[in-house]
């Protein structure tokens, strides 16, 4: 009797065995892709010819297009860098995310980075044996960075700006390579000589694709392009010089070292940047991996050139830019290729935002995300076209809170709302009027009860980020 019970214990002992290593051998034969994520600074939904730009030159993500998928409905983190980033990173919607405003917005005035450790999806792929590289702007390493440099967030390399003003400038000469100044001898942003810094991250991220070809990484390549300030080397400018477009002057002399002809400036910027991502694909085919990689492409947030002058026509249809939370200030152009795994020329119309990204990279990774109660849903059965499998988001949600604010929105399918703390709430139906023209919240008071209903419980506190007047905060940092 003593036999059987040890034979049985045996066989179930071996039963779990084998059920562990069938299990782990599972995860180890899952093909890990190289993902790369390419996210341009400010630019909007329509300056990308697949997106409608008629003046700007960009084969190169126009054919990424049609190899791939293009998102028509996929947002941003937010309608400015910072707090946008910080959802890409984290998973995290406006209303839940440690960092929800850029430096200075803040109740106290101080900045408010990452939290101390704060889990991003570097960590995810970290811990599936992926190298990870942030190349370009960091933009959370504000003020006091003890505890906010990438390798505190499970980035193995980094080499690029870590603050935001510095990255205004593209001949900066003070950039960080991991937690160490990296100067660019010879630069000087006031006359513009030395090395253009988008080509220094460009090269580096090439750089480190060859380094590490022969095993899984992932590379957030973060270009500040077309960000102000508007400047160029003369060489990306010389296919619009001819073409008899408007002049815009720019200011040359502020904050801002421009360029003093903006249009053309700006076209030649987007175009090299097209230019550089068209070299990055040929060397993932050079080195034999480009089957094996997807690369995504994006905008942090809306435009901020084309706010006023719509010459390029920067949003297409949509309202607003840089600092609205309308349509043209967070949602952004998306597109993702991986070849033979994603159906050349697809469109998709999900809705889908930033912190869908860390779930989504989790799933391609073949792992499962550490925190349970991220905002993010993966969009990876979207990008492989099993649309039966694709969770749907009941709603996104965003804040803004600079001095127009405080702002909230809401989407929720065709649905948007708009509410401003001091002001009437605005309700579009997105799908018969994209620009956001016809306010419906005295015709459809019902759908309006609804998403009002959806803002009493969409975000959690946040002390450095209340909800209140920019007037009102400052009078209480004054009286503290």
């Amino acid at each position: 009797m003593i036999l059987k019970k040890v034979s049985l214990l045996s066989i179930g002992l071996l039963l779990v065995f084998f059920n562990c290593v069938a299990s782990d051998t599972g995860r180890k034969n899952h093909t890990q892709p190289n993902i790369i994520f390419i996210m341009a600074d400010d630019l909007g939904y329509g300056d990308l010819a697949c997106y409608g730009q008629t003046k700007i030159k960009t084969p190169n993500l126009d054919r990424m297009a049609a190899e791939g998928i293009r998102f028509t409905d996929h947002y941003s983190g937010s309608t400015v860098c910072m707090p946008s980033r910080a959802s890409l990173l984290t998973g995290y919607d406006q209303g839940h995310a440690s960092v929800r405003g850029n430096p200075v917005w803040t109740q106290s005035g101080k900045p408010v980075n990452l939290l101390p450790n704060e889990l991003t999806v570097a960590n995810e792929l970290k811990s599936a044996g992926y190298r990870t590289a942030v190349i370009g702007k960091w933009g959370l390493a504000e003020g006091n960075t003890i505890g906010n440099m990438p390798s505190e967030h499970g980035f193995d390399y980094f080499l690029g700006y870590k603050r935001h003003g510095h990255a205004h400038h593209y001949y900066w000469d003070t950039l960080y390579q991991n937690n160490e100044v990296y100067l660019l001898e010879g630069n000087d942003f006031k006359t513009k000589k030395g090395k253009y810094t988008h080509d220094v991250f460009v090269n580096e991220a090439l750089n480190f694709i060859a380094k590490e070809k022969e095993k899984p990484f992932f590379l957030y390549l973060a270009l500040t392009i077309p960000h102000l300030e508007l400047t160029v080397p003369q060489e990306s400018k010389e296919p619009y010089l001819s073409l008899g477009w408007p002049e815009r002057k720019m200011n040359t002399k502020g904050h801002y070292k421009n360029d003093a002809e903006g249009n053309t400036t700006f076209a030649g910027m987007i175009s090299r940047m097209d230019r550089d991502i068209g070299v990055l694909f040929e060397k993932l085919k050079e080195f034999g991996i480009d089957e094996n990689t997807i690369v995504f492409f994006t905008s942090d947030n809306g435009p901020e050139y084309e706010k006023k002058d719509r010459f390029f026509n920067s949003n297409g249809d949509l309202r607003g830019g840089k600092r609205d939370l309308y349509e043209g200030g967070i949602r952004i152009p998306f597109i993702a290729r991986y070849p033979g795994k994603i159906k050349a020329g697809s469109v998709s119309n999900h809705i889908s935002a930033f912190w869908d990204f860390l779930p989504t990279a989790c799933d391609l990774a073949g792992i499962t995300p550490s925190h349970k109660d991220i905002n993010g849903i993966s969009f990876y059965p979207e990008l492989i076209g099993n649309k039966d499998e694709q969770q749907e988001h009941d709603y996104l949600y965003w804040e803004f809170n600079e001095r127009q604010g405080p702002i909230q929105a809401i989407r929720q399918g065709d649905w948007k709302l708009v509410y401003k703390l001091e002001g009437k709430p605005e309700l579009y139906n997105l799908s018969k009027d994209l620009s956001e023209t016809n306010n419906l919240a005295l015709q459809e008071t019902e759908k309006l009860n609804v998403m009002l209903e959806i803002l009493k419980r969409v975000r959690t506190e946040h002390s450095e980020f209340p909800l209140e007047t920019r007037e009102l905060a400052i009078k209480k940092r004054k009286q503290n």
